[in-house]
C-alpha cells in the first residue's frame, strides 16, 4: 500500500514537473515601442480604448500583445525585434465594399478621375488614342460631369472628335452610366431603332439619334463587344491595385470583381505574392449550379482567400439619377430612377439563395432600392428560419448586407435592425456627393441621407468601406467625413447630427468590417490568437484634429504578421 502511493506521488509530481517544465511559445517577430491601439472594449468605458506598447507574432496570428516587458518574454534566440519607434498601431483596415480589378485597369487605361472640365477629359482621351494601335479600343473610366463648370454629360460628338477611328468606351466615376463614341455604337449596333432594355435606359437627342449615354443595363451592348484583356493585363491591374491597398494600410478586402480576376488572385496566393485577404464577392443572378461551382472551388477555409457574399443590383446611383426613389428627384421631378428588379422575383431568387446557404448583399442607393432589399430579406428570412438553414458561422444570424443605404427613411433604419441587417457604408461618397445630393433629394429626404449615427443609434450594425475606385482607395478620407460631415477645404457641412466620433469610425473600417464578413473572430481586434494584420500610421489619429487625419500616412501594413509594404 505504501509502495502504491509512492508510485502514485512520483507519477503525479512528474507530471507536474514536466508540465512546468514545458516549453513556452515562442514569437517568430515582435514589434516593439509602438502606440498601439488594440480595438478591444476597455472595461472602464464603451469606447475601444485599451492600449498596449508590443505585439508578439507567432506564424500568422497575434501571440501576445501588451506591455514591452511582457511580449519580450515570448522572444527566442531567432525571435526578430522590429523597433516601432512611438508610432501609432491599429487593426488593419478592411474596406467592406470595393472593386479591385476595375481599379487596376483604371490605372492602365484612360484614367479620367478628377478631370476639372470637358476640354481636361478630351485631352487625357486624345493622349491614349495617339498612343494606340490602328483601331483598337480605347477604353477608361472615372469621369465627373458634376465637376465641371458646365455640369453637362460628355456625348459621342464629343468623344467623336478626338478618336478617329477608334471605338471608344468611358464610364462615369460610379459605373452606372456610360459614353460611348460613335464607332463603339456602331460595334454594339446601338441605334436609332434600339429599344430601352429592363433596368436600363438609352439617352436620345431630339430626333431620337442615341446620344452616346448608356444608362444602367444598356451599357451591356457596348461592353459585350469591347475584348476582354489578356491574362498579362489582368494581372498587371490586379497587382498595381493591390499595391494601392498595401500603400494605404488596407489589409482585407471584401472585392466585386470578376471570376477571371479570382482565378488571378489564386495564382497570387499561390506565388505567395497576395498582399490582402479577399473576400470575393458572386453575382446574386448567376444560377445556383453555377454559383455551387464557383464556391466549391476553393476552399472556404482558406483565410486568406475565399468567395463570400453574392452581390445584386437594386438600383443605379443618385450622381447619375439612376438610383430608385420612393418620390421623384427634387431636382428632376418627372425622375425616380431606375429599379432593377420586379419585387416578387426578387423575393423568389433571394429565398432560394438564401435557403441554399448564402449571404447576400444587396446594392441600395435610393430609398425604394433599400424598400425593394428589405422586403425581399425579411421574405427570405422568415423562410430560411423555419427550414433551419445556418448561416456561415453556424448560426441564424445571416449577415444579410444593403451595400450603400445612401437615402432611407427612418421607418427603413429600424427595419435594418429588426432584420438584422448590416448597413454597409463609404462615407467617403459624401465629400463628393454633398455639392448635389441636397439638390437630388431635398431637405427632408436628404437629412437621413448618409445616415452612419442614425444607423448606430437604432442599433444597426455598420462596416465601412471605400467603394475604391469610385474613390481613393484610402481610408483617412472616410474617417474624415464621418467625424466632420465637412468637404475637404473644411468649408461645406452636410446635416451635422449624423457625426461618428473617432472609435466608432474607426470600428466600423475594422471590427464592423470583420464581422460583415462573418470573420469577427479572426480580424478586426489585436489581441492574442487574431490574425495578425495591423497597420503603422505617423499619427495617433484617436488625437488628432480631423483636418490632420487627412493628412495621415501609413508608415508600414502587416498581413499575417509580414510586412507588406513600408514607406521609404
Amino acid at each position: 500500500m505504501k509502495r502504491t502511493v509512492l508510485m502514485l506521488f512520483m507519477a503525479i509530481t512528474s507530471g507536474m514537473s514536466a508540465q512546468s517544465a514545458a516549453p513556452k511559445p515562442v514569437s517568430d517577430v515582435i514589434f516593439t515601442h509602438g502606440n498601439v491601439y488594440t480595438g478591444v472594449l476597455d472595461s472602464s468605458s464603451l469606447v475601444a480604448g485599451k492600449r498596449a506598447e508590443a505585439i508578439a507574432v507567432r506564424g500568422d496570428r497575434i501571440l501576445a500583445v501588451g506591455t514591452r516587458d511582457d511580449v519580450m518574454k515570448t522572444k527566442g534566440p531567432d525571435t526578430k525585434v522590429v523597433d516601432l519607434d512611438g508610432h501609432f498601431v491599429m487593426p488593419g483596415f478592411n474596406d467592406a465594399h470595393l472593386h479591385l480589378a476595375s481599379a487596376g485597369f483604371e490605372k492602365l487605361n484612360v484614367d479620367l478621375v478628377g478631370a476639372k472640365t470637358l476640354d481636361e477629359f478630351r485631352e487625357r482621351l486624345r493622349a491614349k488614342v495617339e498612343a494606340a494601335g490602328p483601331g483598337e479600343w480605347v477604353v477608361g473610366s472615372g469621369w465627373d460631369e458634376t465637376l465641371w463648370p458646365v455640369k453637362v454629360l460628355p456625348t459621342r460628338w464629343d468623344l467623336d472628335e478626338v478618336s478617329g477611328n477608334h471605338p471608344v468606351y468611358l464610364g462615369r466615376v460610379d459605373g452606372h452610366i456610360g459614353v460611348a463614341n460613335t464607332r463603339a455604337l456602331q460595334l454594339a449596333s446601338v441605334t436609332v431603332a434600339s429599344r430601352d432594355p429592363e433596368g436600363g435606359k438609352i439617352d436620345r437627342d431630339e430626333a431620337g439619334t442615341p446620344n452616346g449615354i448608356l444608362r444602367e443595363t444598356a451599357q451591356g451592348a457596348v461592353r459585350a463587344v469591347i475584348p476582354k484583356p489578356d491574362h498579362d493585363k489582368r494581372r498587371k491591374a490586379i497587382e498595381v491595385a493591390l499595391a494601392d491597398l498595401a500603400s494605404h494600410g488596407i489589409t482585407s478586402a471584401q472585392d466585386n470583381s470578376a471570376w477571371e480576376d479570382f482565378q488571378v488572385y489564386e495564382e497570387l496566393e499561390h506565388a505567395g505574392k497576395l498582399t490582402a485577404r479577399i473576400s470575393e464577392w458572386l453575382p446574386f443572378d448567376d444560377s445556383l449550379d453555377e454559383l455551387n461551382r464557383k464556391r466549391s472551388s476553393h476552399p472556404a477555409s482558406d483565410n486568406m482567400l475565399h468567395t463570400g457574399m453574392l452581390k445584386g443590383f437594386m438600383d443605379g446611383s443618385l450622381g447619375s439619377k439612376t438610383a430608385a426613389l420612393l418620390q421623384p428627384y427634387s431636382d428632376d421631378p418627372k425622375n425616380s430612377g431606375i429599379p432593377q428588379y420586379e419585387q416578387a422575383k426578387l423575393n423568389a431568387m433571394t429565398k432560394e439563395r438564401l435557403l441554399a446557404g448564402y449571404q447576400i448583399g444587396f446594392h441600395a442607393i435610393g430609398d425604394k432600392g433599400v424598400e425593394m432589399a428589405l422586403d425581399a430579406f425579411a421574405d427570405a428570412e422568415k423562410a430560411a428560419r423555419a427550414a433551419g438553414t445556418k448561416a456561415a458561422d453556424g448560426g441564424t444570424d445571416y449577415r444579410l448586407r444593403i451595400e450603400h443605404s445612401q437615402v432611407t427613411v427612418p421607418l427603413q433604419i429600424l427595419r435594418y435592425r429588426e432584420l438584422r441587417v448590416i448597413a454597409s457604408m463609404q462615407p467617403n461618397h459624401l465629400l463628393t456627393d454633398m455639392n448635389w445630393a441636397e439638390s437630388r433629394l431635398g431637405p427632408q429626404r436628404a437629412a437621413h441621407s448618409y445616415a452612419w449615427a442614425e444607423f448606430l443609434r437604432r442599433g444597426a450594425a455598420l462596416a465601412f468601406g471605400t467603394d475604391y475606385p469610385v474613390e481613393p482607395v484610402t481610408p483617412f478620407r472616410g474617417l474624415y467625413s464621418a467625424l466632420t460631415r465637412q468637404n475637404e477645404a473644411g468649408k461645406k457641412s452636410y446635416y451635422p447630427g449624423q457625426k461618428l466620433t473617432i472609435e466608432e469610425a474607426i470600428a466600423a473600417y475594422t471590427a464592423g468590417s470583420a464581422f460583415a464578413e462573418f470573420s469577427e473572430k479572426e480580424k478586426g481586434k489585436l489581441a492574442p490568437g487574431m490574425l495578425a494584420d495591423f497597420v503603422v500610421l505617423d499619427r495617433d489619429i484617436t488625437s488628432v484634429l480631423p483636418p490632420k487625419v487627412l493628412e495621415t500616412k501609413v508608415l508600414r501594413t502587416i498581413v499575417g504578421g509580414k510586412t507588406v509594404y513600408e514607406a521609404k
